[in-house]
């Protein structure tokens, strides 16, 4: 399980949530532990518990020190977005209005990400800055939570061009089961989340497919909060919600919580996907993904 383990935080902050962690896989080595590498999927599957791997939705763990990303690194992260919404000093997050794509620095990092093996992620980046870490990764990178623009037109969603690339390159496309990113919103039936994934299947290969739930299962509103705002804004962001929607909007009905994961593959094999394909989406397509990026160079 891909985890989140910084929003806003500072590295410091971000230590501090690892801290908690370690207390969680100490409290409950029967359940979790902490992955690093593929093999770790493996463990888990052999012992019946979760890996969990960490990831940044924001470069701010880093601050302005290129050599943290190796102290993360060996801290255990394994992803990275480049931007979370906004401008980074990384690169130009989907929200803003100017895209400036990879600044120097994003370029710097995005190098250096790829030495010491932790994965480049644009979920949440702008369309020219995807493009230009995608030709300047000599590494597969990663859309970890989005779907396609041309399903949902959404902020956050991926337009074609940008999927076409990431997938050539090699790269994993997370499919989101968050309502926002989903046509009909909460209302989205799983026939039409699995057409939607069918068809990218048809135009990128279902080796580059996957499931990226971006699910914030159990979580207070404080959190959506903290996800928005952090501390660059006086005034709350709704981001792709509104003042009359403002927390977290329900989940579809098919994907109330991480016990829903066999609606979906039975969704999937109720479509022209193959078996293999759907086994690929559903989980072997990411692991691949991981024995081939966690590794430094």
């Amino acid at each position: 399980m891909h985890v989140t383990i910084a929003y806003h935080e500072s590295f410091r902050e971000m230590v501090l949530n690892l801290e908690q962690w370690n207390r969680w896989f100490e409290a409950h080595p029967d359940l979790i532990f902490k992955g690093t590498c593929a093999a770790d999927v493996r463990l888990a599957q052999e012992t019946n518990r979760t890996a969990i791997f960490f990831g940044f939705q924001n470069p701010s763990p880093i601050e302005d020190d290129i050599g943290l990303v190796e102290i993360c690194h060996q801290l255990g992260i394994r992803f990275m977005q480049l931007t979370y919404n906004n401008q980074s000093l990384l690169a130009t997050g989907c929200y803003e209005d100017d895209d400036t794509g990879l600044t120097r620095m994003g370029k710097q990092v995005v190098t250096e990400m790829n030495r010491v093996g932790m994965v480049v992620d644009m979920s949440h980046s702008a369309d020219r800055s995807t493009l230009e870490a995608i030709e300047h990764s000599t590494r597969p990178i990663a859309i970890t939570h989005a779907n396609p623009h041309w399903w949902h037109a959404a902020l956050r969603n991926k337009k074609d061009e940008v999927l076409q690339a990431l997938t050539r390159a090699g790269g994993m496309l997370g499919f989101s089961v968050y309502p926002h990113h989903l046509k009909g919103g909460s209302a989205c039936t799983l026939d039409g989340f699995c057409a939607m994934v069918e068809e990218a299947a048809r135009r990128y290969g279902a080796s580059h497919l996957g499931i990226g739930t971006d699910l914030c299962q159990d979580q207070p509103d404080s959190v959506v909060e903290w996800m928005r705002v952090g501390r660059w804004s006086k005034v709350m962001d709704y981001g792709e919600g509104s003042a009359s929607n403002a927390g977290f909007p329900p989940m579809p009905t098919w994907f109330q919580d991480n016990r829903d994961f066999g609606n979906i593959r039975a969704g999937l094999s109720q479509t022209s996907l193959s078996e293999a394909d759907v086994d690929g989406i559903m989980g072997g397509n990411w692991l691949r993904f991981y024995e081939e990026s966690f590794a430094p160079l």
